[in-house]
C-alpha cells in the first residue's frame, strides 16, 4: 500500500461496495474490527510531585496551549492529526480533525 493514499479512497468500513474499492484498500478490511484507542490532548503542563500534591478542588492547571489553538489527536500514542473541540449534544464534547497530521518515516 502507498504511504500517499488518501483516506477518501478507503472503502466505507460498514461495506456497501467492495467490488469498486481498489484492491489494496480491500486489503485493509482485515484490520477494520482492531480497537484502538484515541486520545485528545487539550495541552500539558509539567510540574513536580509537590506542586501536584498541593493541587485541590477548583485549582487550575496551566497548560502550554492558548485558547483556540488547535488539540492534539493521537491514536495509540502517535500524534495523527490536529482538531477542535466540538459541542455533540448538551452533554458531550467532541474534537473536528482540521489537519492530518504526516508521519515521519526517518526515525
Amino acid at each position: 500500500m502507498s504511504d500517499d493514499m488518501e483516506l477518501s479512497e478507503l472503502p466505507d468500513p460498514g461495506g456497501g461496495g467492495e467490488a469498486a474499492a481498489p484492491r489494496g484498500a480491500r486489503d485493509l478490511e482485515a484490520v477494520y474490527d482492531i480497537p484502538v484507542t484515541v486520545s485528545a490532548v487539550l495541552g500539558k503542563a509539567t510540574m513536580q510531585v509537590s506542586q501536584l500534591l498541593k493541587l485541590g478542588r477548583g485549582a487550575v492547571v496551566e497548560l502550554d496551549r492558548k485558547l483556540g489553538e488547535a488539540i492534539d489527536i493521537y491514536v495509540n500514542n502517535r500524534l495523527v492529526a490536529r482538531g477542535e473541540v466540538v459541542m455533540v449534544d448538551d452533554s458531550r464534547l467532541g474534537v473536528t480533525m482540521t489537519e492530518i497530521v504526516k508521519a515521519d518515516r526517518s526515525g
